[in-house]
């Protein structure tokens, strides 16, 4: 998942975005984590795991419940996680170019690759399967390995250096990018190539939300949410009275989508993004990403951890 709650020591690509979202999750949501800044989550087998601030890596068997702490190899800040379906080998990438993996399902990891420059930060990681896994990072960087990590291939798929937020994979297997100054980019054919995706605004965009095989839910800085239900040829603003960062979205398996970022930033739609509204569930929670539990209550990760909030 692309970064959103980083401290004053990383990169000055991030601070402003933390300004932005410093606010603690609230009272009313459990917390279930060490109140550690976590960015980033991913399922596997019958764990999760998150990442987040100083190399951490938790591990909980219970649906968040409880975590133990995993010894990583580095103290780089992790900013996504991602692991290949049906196996128990995954991925972590962050800051000083970085990119961790995990044949155990999150007991172990190792450094896998390491840029030269250790400006570079990755923002997000997406394990196609056990060999095929697309990193992406900060001034368009963009790694592929088809080897399951023995090699890395950094290429360019944007002209200009703007920032990659976070991908996404639709329904029907195709792949998204959301990111910085209006990118937005779709591959269908799993990476191998990218085109783009007129956009409705020149701001920044921290996710698409595919919610079928043609309707795509694009949000970003100031409350900006747009919608389209032809795989991105066009799209219609979502109206939204809260001018806050929208950070992540989840459709959860209900129907409902919840959407959430900055402080005071809880959205709910219960009409297929038609519309939004205020959530008043979470009084004032900032998160970075959402994870919908078996029981179908919701894993927030954020700046102040984790949080187990109840369905919308």
């Amino acid at each position: 998942m692309p970064a959103f709650f980083f401290s004053m020591n990383l990169p000055a690509l991030t601070r402003s975005i933390l300004l932005a979202v410093t606010a603690a999750l609230a009272a009313g949501a459990a917390p279930v984590a060490p109140r550690m800044l976590l960015l980033d989550g991913a399922a596997t087998g019958g764990a999760i795991v998150v990442v987040g601030e100083r190399g951490v890596i938790l591990r909980s068997v219970d649906q968040g419940r409880r975590w133990e702490s995993t010894a990583g190899p580095a103290s780089a800040t992790l900013t996504g996680v991602s692991f290949a379906s049906g196996t128990a080998r995954g991925w972590a990438v962050g800051h000083d170019a970085l990119i961790l993996a995990t044949a155990d399902g999150g007991r172990t990891w190792q450094q896998q690759w390491q840029g030269k420059n250790l400006e570079d930060s990755f923002l997000d990681v997406l394990a196609i399967d056990a060999q095929h896994v697309i990193a992406i990072g900060a001034y368009g960087l963009f790694l592929t390995t088809s080897d399951g990590g023995k090699t890395w291939l950094r290429r360019k798929i944007i002209d200009e250096d703007y920032h990659l937020n976070r991908l996404s994979v639709g329904p029907s297997g195709t792949f998204y990018i959301a990111g910085e100054h209006g990118t937005l980019l779709r591959s269908a054919n799993h990476g191998a190539t990218w085109e783009r995706i007129d956009s409705p605004y020149d701001g920044s965009f921290y996710g698409i939300l595919p919610l079928d095989s043609q309707t795509l839910v694009a949000h970003g800085l100031r409350g900006r949410i747009f919608r389209s239900t032809d795989d991105g040829a066009t799209w219609a603003p979502v109206p939204n009275d809260q001018r806050v960062l929208v950070a992540t979205a989840l459709k959860l398996k209900s129907g409902v989508i919840v959407l959430a970022g900055q402080s005071r930033g809880w959205l709910v739609s219960r009409d297929g993004a038609q519309s939004v509204a205020p959530w008043s569930g979470p009084p004032s929670p900032a998160v970075s990403r959402l994870l919908e539990l078996s029981d179908g209550t919701i894993l927030a990760l954020g700046e102040a951890g984790a949080a187990i909030l109840p369905t919308p």
